[in-house]
């Protein structure tokens, strides 16, 4: 059984929570979080203390594990005070938005062997996974193309917008990740990326986007698609190709069922696609603890490293680069 501290008890915390607690071979010992509220409720709904500070959660003898799903700036200070502890820890992404506090962070814990893996769920989506997996069979051949569509159902209101960091390093971060993830060692060397806003005015108000497209290549040459929107009246649309001399492989939007309708009004008609991210990632989410819970028990490496968070970021300040100068940016991810 790994004992986990949870810090942060907002929605994605509160998420966290709920599948800790129903994980059989873990259970929730401490939540933190500063709005004293939040953590309340969490403990209460998980029968879990409430912990009088960050550090007093992480250090307690009990816990063997730390989940982050703090604020974004709080990130690296947790990251350095559980490696200190010695705790394993499972840190939501971004690490952090600012690249200058990654490398600090890197600097401070590269001396540990501690456990950390980022929260790149993407990677344990089971149909996504899988091409990745037919990838690196050689199903498809030699791969040619990675077009990834992201699409949230409504755009976030003003309070969220002024503070995730921008589209790229909000939202785009996950494709950066799912593409490096797909790509495996081939490397990504140059971004293309275009920001535009078409319909949401507290993007305008925020000085961020609602649109977006990258072209990315990898050092094989491989070429990427990745189009993004804050806006699908449809539903939450998520969906990967990939593609090869072989043929290809496509992970759609998923439904509730599989049940297709046929009628006078309506031909093949499914369920609408699921609405949101915890609906649509739920069991990708119970992965990600499950691969977290078997690297601490067997005490191996993480396969969602630091590095892959900064890399990601890395990668999205760049795109804004790109997005800035219009122009065609290259990647150093040193």
């Amino acid at each position: 059984m790994i004992n986990f501290t949870l810090l942060g008890a907002g929605r994605i915390g509160k998420m966290h929570a709920k599948i800790i607690s129903e994980h059989e071979d873990a259970n929730l010992v401490n939540v933190y979080d500063v709005n004293q509220e939040f953590a309340s409720q969490v403990a209460s709904d998980n029968k879990a203390n409430i912990a009088k500070s960050a550090m007093d959660a992480v250090q307690d003898e009990n816990v063997d594990a730390v989940l982050i799903a703090s604020a974004t700036p709080t990130h690296t200070e947790y990251l350095i005070m559980s490696s200190e502890a010695d705790k394993p820890v499972l840190c939501e992404k971004p690490i952090d938005l600012d690249i200058n506090k990654v490398n600090e962070c890197r600097d401070r814990i590269s001396g540990s062997t501690n456990l950390i893996q980022i929260g790149f769920n993407r990677r344990f989506d089971k149909s996504h996974a899988s091409l990745k997996q037919a990838y690196s069979n050689g199903e498809i051949g030699e791969l040619e193309k990675i077009i990834i569509t992201s699409r949230d159902p409504s755009p976030p209101g003003l309070d969220y917008l002024n503070a995730a960091g921008g589209f790229f390093r909000d939202t785009t971060i996950h494709d950066f990740d799912l593409s490096r993830f797909i790509l495996g060692d081939d490397p990504i060397v140059e971004i293309s990326a275009f920001g535009d806003n078409l319909f949401d005015e507290n993007a305008k108000i925020a000085n961020d986007f609602d649109t977006a497209m990258f072209i990315l290549r990898s050092k094989a040459g491989v070429l990427i698609h990745i189009n993004n929107s804050r806006r699908a009246v449809y539903g939450y649309d998520q969906r990967v190709e990939i593609f090869g001399s072989k043929g290809m492989m496509i992970s759609g939007n998923q439904t509730p069922t599989s049940v297709r309708k046929y009628t006078d009004t309506h031909t093949s008609s499914k369920e609408p696609i699921y609405n949101f991210f915890i609906e649509r990632y739920e069991q990708a989410y119970k992965d990600q603890l499950n691969e977290f819970i078997a690297s601490v028990k067997s005490k191996s490496k993480s396969k969602v490293t630091f590095e892959d968070g900064r890399n990601a970021l890395i990668l999205a300040n760049a795109a804004y680069e790109s997005q800035n100068n219009k122009k065609v940016v290259s990647i150093d991810f040193s």
